[in-house]
């Protein structure tokens, strides 16, 4: 699977990578100044310290995780890794999360789309029937954006038992959903790159810290292509002060999901809105009567939703971030008097 030129790779040797192991004192070997501790060191390559707490919290082997600069660095790895610019092909699920089709066309690779059905599923007929010799990746977000539900798990797991290839599984918003995560069954499936990340249930967008789960040596090829100090020492600390308090972030999601169901309620008795699409994350997709009218009521009054009308099957559909109490009751407030 993988391209001959990364696999014959050698990768950049930092400074912190060769005495890996050992105790230091004295650091005259990186060309760093002196001064300003501790920013004036480089940060830790491959972010131990972060990994063992993220094992702890997410019950994967460190070995098993590689993190990047958000998900953007993990949704690109594999194209880098993976994929023959001009030659190959990925398949992915229609509509979704817009940046694995960014990654691909930047990587010069064709994309596939598959459109999902009326209620937002797919099979794993339908996508393996979309693969050929070519075909290097399967991309699959669950729940998926931006019609927030779980594909099916079942249609999943035999996606990844058919394919030849590597099944990747975006699940940014795991922690809304009552489906059991795929990153246990990474021992099962040497084939399979389950994403999460730090941005979500865990408020840390602003630190840009993604996860990749799975088998060692797709880990391996990870480290071997990332950029040397691809998380930078803030984001290693914020990361570590967050994961001391996974109680915190469970009673986020606990909050959210409480919201998400009201604002659902409050939703399907506007007269502007036609549906509301059933949802596992942080957000729900909702079909209104005039998706782009609203939108731009919206902005007017100073709130941002996300206008999905554009996309493939959401048409007149808003996209809809669960926010604080306030924040909901001041949507709603604003739609009922449309």
């Amino acid at each position: 699977m993988t391209r001959p030129n990364i696999w014959s790779l050698a990768p950049y040797s930092s400074a912190r990578n060769e005495y890996a192991g050992r105790e230091a004192r004295v650091f005259l070997d990186a060309n760093e100044n002196p001064y300003n501790t501790p920013y004036n060191r480089y940060p830790d390559p491959l972010q131990l310290e972060v990994k063992a707490a993220i094992s702890k919290a997410k019950g994967v082997p460190a070995e098993n995780i590689f993190l990047g600069n958000g998900s953007d660095e993990a949704i690109d790895l594999p194209y880098r890794c993976f994929c023959q610019p001009g030659q190959d092909n990925v398949v992915a699920i229609e509509p979704t999360y817009g940046m694995y089709k960014v990654c691909a066309d930047i990587n010069d690779i064709e994309y596939r789309p598959v459109l999902l059905d009326e209620n937002f599923q797919t099979t794993a007929d339908r996508l393996l029937a979309a693969c050929d010799e070519h075909t290097k990746l399967i991309w699959i977000c669950s729940p998926n954006n931006p019609t927030g539900n779980n594909i099916v798990r079942e249609e999943i797991v035999r996606t990844i038992e058919g394919f030849q290839g590597i099944v990747i599984v975006d699940e940014a918003y795991s922690d809304f959903s009552t489906e059991p995560t795929l990153r246990s069954e990474l021992l099962n499936y040497p084939n399979l790159i389950v994403l999460n990340t730090m941005s979500k249930a865990w408020g840390c967008a602003a630190i840009r810290l993604g996860m990749a789960f799975a088998s060692r040596q797709i880990i391996d090829l990870f480290n071997k292509v990332k950029y040397p100090y691809n998380v930078n020492l803030l984001t290693q600390k914020q990361a570590l002060e967050a994961l001391q308090d996974p109680f915190q972030v469970d009673k986020w999601v606990r909050m959210l999901k409480l919201e998400r169901d009201r604002m659902i309620e409050a939703f399907q008795l506007l007269p502007t809105c036609e549906k509301v699409y059933p949802t596992e994350a942080n957000f729900f997709l909702a079909k209104m009567t005039d998706a782009q009218l609203i939108y731009n009521y919206l902005v007017d009054n100073a709130i941002i939703v996300r206008n999905r009308t554009r996309v493939t099957l959401c048409h007149n559909c808003l996209r809809i971030t669960v926010g604080t109490k306030s924040e909901n009751n001041e949507l709603l407030a604003a739609l009922r008097q449309l």
